[in-house]
């Protein structure tokens, strides 16, 4: 009975994600792992990265291709933003990474591709899920070969297979979009960037298992 009863207690922590499997991409200190130049002017405040006047667009210097990515970020009024995956040439994100948006449209009910979680200009979330302005929101994106999956504070709002992508500058829908070739022929590994739109913008507890 002894042996039976341990038995019973282990297998469960077996079953749990290992802290190990887990990389922090943000130590809430620097911007070590990530990509600096003259003119970034991303900051780190108060274990945040912050959004600084004439900031641009900040790099893993690690690609990932399979993973899943957990962070947090709180929009000001009238935040535009975004989470780039798999960028293949960060000079050209827009023609070979996909953009999770991170935009003001909090308490929206139609949804459309540029709004919050929504995959830029190919595929708006299911629901509206975003936070009010001010308040942190918790994003969670899962990329495993041709899916895509972002949750935003615990609801599942896309649930896309880049296969169906398979027209430049169509979505399955009908509808047009930006893009110079077939979203599933897009890049499945690359870098991972925090977009400059111009508005100020916070992210925190940045984290990234490979799969």
């Amino acid at each position: 009975m002894r042996w039976f009863l341990i038995l019973i207690l282990v297998a469960p922590l077996g079953a749990q994600e290992k802290p190990s499997q887990w990389k922090e991409l943000f130590n809430g200190k620097d911007l070590s792992g990530w990509r600096l130049n003259p003119t970034n002017h991303w900051v780190v405040q108060d274990g945040q990265i912050a959004w600084k006047e004439s900031a641009v667009d900040l790099w893993t210097e690690e690609e990932f291709g399979d993973f899943v990515l957990e962070l947090e970020f709180k929009c000001s009024p009238g935040c535009n933003s975004g989470v780039f995956i798999r960028t293949g040439d960060i000079k050209d994100n827009v023609q070979t990474g996909l953009e999770v948006q991170i935009w003001d449209s909090a308490g929206k009910t139609k949804m459309e591709k540029h709004y919050c979680a929504a995959i830029y200009d190919a595929l708006e979330p299911s629901k509206n899920a975003e936070k009010k302005i001010g308040e942190w929101n918790a994003m969670r994106i899962a990329a495993r070969g041709p899916a895509i999956i972002v949750e935003l504070n615990g609801e599942k709002v896309i649930d896309m297979n880049l296969d169906r992508w398979n027209e430049a500058g169509k979505n399955p829908d009908g509808t047009a979009n930006k893009f110079k070739k077939p979203l599933k022929d897009f890049p499945r590994k690359g870098f991972i960037g925090l977009q400059d739109h111009h508005k100020a913008v916070w992210f925190r507890n940045i984290r990234i298992k490979t799969l």
